[in-house]
C-alpha cells in the first residue's frame, strides 16, 4: 500500500489501482455522510480532484494519486458512506483506475513514510 500527501492510499494488482482515503484522513473528517464518486470511463490525471467526501464536519475533495481510466467505483458507498469510517483502507475504497503511467507510483510514500508524514 502506498500513500499520497493528500491522504489517499493506492494498492495495485494487474495494472489496476484501487484508491481510497487513509485512516488518518477519515479520522480528521469525522462521520462520513455522503460520497460523490467519479463516473466509470472518466480519464483522470494524477493529483486531479475526482471525488468528494462529505462528513458532519466538512466536504473535502479526494485527489487521484495516479493517472488512468476509472474502471470501477465502490457502489456500496452510496448506501453506506460510513463504510469509509469503518474500513477506510479496505472495504471503504472509492475507485479502481487502470494505470496509464506506473512510474507515478514511485512518487508515493510507503506506510512508514506516511505515518511519519502525518505524525
Amino acid at each position: 500500500m502506498k500513500f499520497s500527501k493528500d491522504h489517499e492510499w493506492v494498492t495495485v494488482a494487474g495494472g489496476i489501482a484501487t484508491i481510497g482515503i487513509s485512516n488518518h484522513a477519515q479520522g480528521q473528517l469525522g462521520d462520513v455522510v455522503f460520497v460523490d464518486l467519479p463516473k466509470v470511463g472518466r480519464v483522470v490525471k494524477a493529483h486531479e480532484s475526482v471525488a468528494v467526501v462529505e462528513s458532519v464536519k466538512a466536504a473535502s475533495d479526494v485527489y487521484v494519486p495516479v493517472s488512468g481510466e476509472v474502471v470501477e467505483v465502490n457502489g456500496d458507498l452510496a448506501g453506506d458512506p460510513s463504510l469509509v469510517n469503518r474500513a477506510p483502507e479496505s472495504e471503504g475504497w472509492f475507485m479502481k483506475v487502470k494505470l496509464s503511467n506506473e512510474a507515478e507510483l514511485s512518487e508515493l510514500m510507503d506506510k512508514a513514510a506516511y505515518d511519519k508524514f502525518v505524525g
